[in-house]
């Protein structure tokens, strides 16, 4: 029996995808399998790597290869129980968590999960003005969001390393492709799987994609070690890192 189809991005940059498929992941039901086509006006880089990409951070599992038709792909795909990437060009500062908490995926809201700091440390820190408003986020203040693991978890440590690892590639390219003045890094201890095992907090010596690197603890509630006033800190340091001459766009 052949999927239902969709047709996203139609003369549309393709760097618009990303919150046209978060859209199409709000609409469509868990376990919803489809077609997608995906026609936008294509940028350097277009094609089935970044579509799969793209797919992955929108919460979608990837049934079969993508298809190929000129610059049209065409990929079959599963909504999953999981949270759309909330990014764009010209950010100011992409957050980077671990993985979303069941909280987050039925929300549509990152780390909305009760007694994770990240929400009130932001709003602290000058980075965001409304509470809970990835939107707003985005669009007014520069700020994505982004996990390294689109599945779903009541902890991150449920997630194998590998995993980890596989996202982190991911998440790479996203930075090499959107380009925003700096990357924040929600997780002290993902960020030594992933990247280097002796990591402290604060600004890194390696790049993601090119972009700097800020990494702090984790907002969770079971992170005893860190109070608000410490997050709240960190998340001004990040946004201070993404405003150094010569790395906003």
């Amino acid at each position: 029996m052949p999927l239902a189809p969709h047709v996203v991005g139609i003369d549309r940059p393709d760097t618009d995808l990303p919150l046209l498929l978060a859209d199409l992941h709000a609409d469509l039901e868990v376990g919803t399998r489809a077609t997608l086509r995906l026609e936008p006006t294509i940028g350097v880089g277009w094609g089935r790597e970044r579509a799969a990409d793209l797919l992955v951070g929108a919460g979608f599992g990837v049934l079969a290869e993508a298809r190929l038709e000129g610059a049209i792909v065409e990929i079959d795909v599963e909504r999953l129980r999981s949270l759309p990437d909330s990014v764009a060009p010209g950010m100011r500062l992409l957050t980077v968590g671990l993985n979303p908490s069941p909280a987050s995926a039925d929300s549509g809201v990152g780390y909305h999960r009760p007694g994770n700091r990240f929400w009130p440390a932001v709003l602290a820190a000058g980075l965001v003005s409304i509470d809970r408003d990835p939107g707003h986020a985005l669009v007014h203040h520069g700020l994505g969001m982004t996990d390294l693991v689109r599945r779903t978890t009541a902890r991150a440590d449920e997630v194998d390393p590998d995993e980890f690892r596989e996202g982190f590639e991911r998440v790479e390219r996203l930075c090499a492709w959107l380009r925003p003045a700096a990357a924040c890094f929600v997780g002290l201890g993902g960020w030594r799987i992933v990247a280097d095992r002796k990591a402290v907090a604060g600004v890194q010596d390696r790049t993601l994609g090119g972009v700097p690197v800020y990494v702090m603890p984790s907002t969770s509630g079971l992170n005893a070690h860190s109070r608000l006033d410490d997050l709240t800190a960190h998340f001004r340091a990040a946004g201070k890192l993404a405003d150094r001459p010569g790395n906003r766009c």
